[in-house]
């Protein structure tokens, strides 16, 4: 039985394996880097700038920033976007690099056991560990609108299912949302040359501003962070353990609605311009019609219409859930105390279950908004490190063994 076993290799559980490597025993399964290589569209840039988009060790020197220099390829702090592909290279270098041992395995059940957890594979091994901790991204808290349940899988999808949007190739393509995810499905529908159309809730789409040199006056009224400008996102950034004092309820509002559905600066003039954006619209009712997809649309000033597709993709974001997660036993899931539906959380990351911890956007709920994002790892792996550390089960040292002082001969 091994101490600590992190399910995902992801930026969080990758960070988490770098602090812990010679420190505490562990084991990490799952594929590096494997969310952001299958479920993020091919050709798209990250919300987060450069020196928001790093993965961490102990030493803070295999940054980004270092990534870049090395291979010759253009980097800044600020100003200049990060590619899907030099994120993906860079987290799969680090691994490498930090995380030798990853086990390349997918995960397909967790249940709890008298000393522990058992963990089951795909390729039917087993393994027993005293902890979990679930290192996991967002893939498995997609959530697509009841609205839309009218249509069959041919014709729906979720942007989480698509890397390649290649197979969309000259058909038209409705896409719900209104925030990154929906404009950098569209950049993508349109690179392969895909007739993309956008239906947003909002009335307006709010793209980020590009971060250009700043006054001084600037950098004192709005102070720069990992999730952005503002003295809101200090607090957010400085102090999670702060939030994680204010009661359920108030984390869960702000979580769910601090730092919304904004698309980054760099997606902008892709799509802008490019791609029908047809805002302050919902979907009322789809229909499957002669093989497409029928979307009966209602504009706020009363308007209705129809538009037909030969595809729907749901860019409506995530909700985490506890009972999503595919590959958590019934009974164990049903063990965990929850906030909104996210894993309620000690300061060090445990779940209501001794020896289950949650980490990466699970644990937004819990300690604020910067942990939906890479920038929260550098915390996490910090103080949940130290934790599992301090809790590592290890041998006791063997005491010399002495002869009994009636086996020692006198002297004389």
């Amino acid at each position: 039985m091994t101490d600590t076993l992190i399910v995902g290799a992801g930026p969080y559980g990758l960070s988490l394996a770098a602090f812990l490597r010679g420190r505490a025993e562990f084991e990490i399964a799952g594929d590096p880097m494997g969310a952001w290589s299958a479920s993020m569209p091919e050709g798209m840039h990250l919300k987060s700038e450069g020196f928001a988009s790093t993965l961490y060790e102990p030493a803070g020197l295999d940054t980004l920033a270092a990534f870049c220099a090395a291979e010759g390829i253009a980097y800044a702090d600020t100003g200049i976007p990060v590619s899907l592909g030099t994120f993906v290279a860079y987290g799969k270098a680090f691994q490498k690099r930090h995380v030798p041992n990853v086990q390349e395995r997918t995960v397909t059940a967790i249940r709890q056991i008298a000393k522990g957890f058992e963990t089951i594979f795909a390729d039917g091994g087993r393994m027993r560990s005293r902890r979990v901790v679930m290192a996991g991204g967002v893939q498995h808290y997609a959530q697509v609108p009841p609205v839309l349940g009218g249509l069959p899988p041919a014709l729906l999808s979720h942007s989480a299912d698509h890397h390649s949007l290649a197979q969309f190739a000259g058909q038209s393509v409705a896409v719900i949302g209104g925030g990154s995810s929906a404009m950098d499905i569209a950049a993508a529908l349109r690179r392969v040359g895909a007739i993309a159309t956008i239906i947003a809730r909002r009335n307006t789409v709010r793209f980020q501003t590009p971060l250009g040199r700043r006054s001084l006056r600037d950098k004192i009224r709005t102070p720069m962070t990992s999730i952005g400008p503002g003295w809101k996102s200090v607090l957010c950034t400085r102090a999670p353990l702060l939030f994680h004092a204010m009661p359920a309820k108030f984390r869960s509002t702000i979580v769910r609605r601090y730092l919304g559905p904004a698309p980054g600066w760099a997606v902008r003039d892709a799509v802008e311009g490019h791609v029908p954006i047809v805002t302050g619209t919902v979907v009322t009712e789809a229909t499957e019609v002669d093989g497409k997809a029928r979307l009966s649309l209602l504009r706020q000033d009363g308007y209705t219409g129809v538009l037909q597709v030969d595809h729907v993709i749901a860019a409506t974001g995530y909700r985490v859930a506890v009972d999503r997660v595919p590959f958590l036993d019934p009974a164990l899931a049903a063990a965990i105390g929850t906030a909104d539906g996210a894993p309620s959380l000690s300061r060090n990351f445990e779940s209501s279950v001794p020896g289950l911890y949650f980490i990466g956007p699970a644990s937004a709920t819990s300690f604020g908004p910067m942990l939906r994002f890479a920038a929260g790892a550098k915390f996490t792996a910090t103080r949940l490190s130290r934790h599992l550390v301090a809790r590592t089960v290890r041998q006791p040292r063997r005491r010399p063994v002495l002869p009994h002082p009636d086996a020692i001969p006198a002297e004389g």
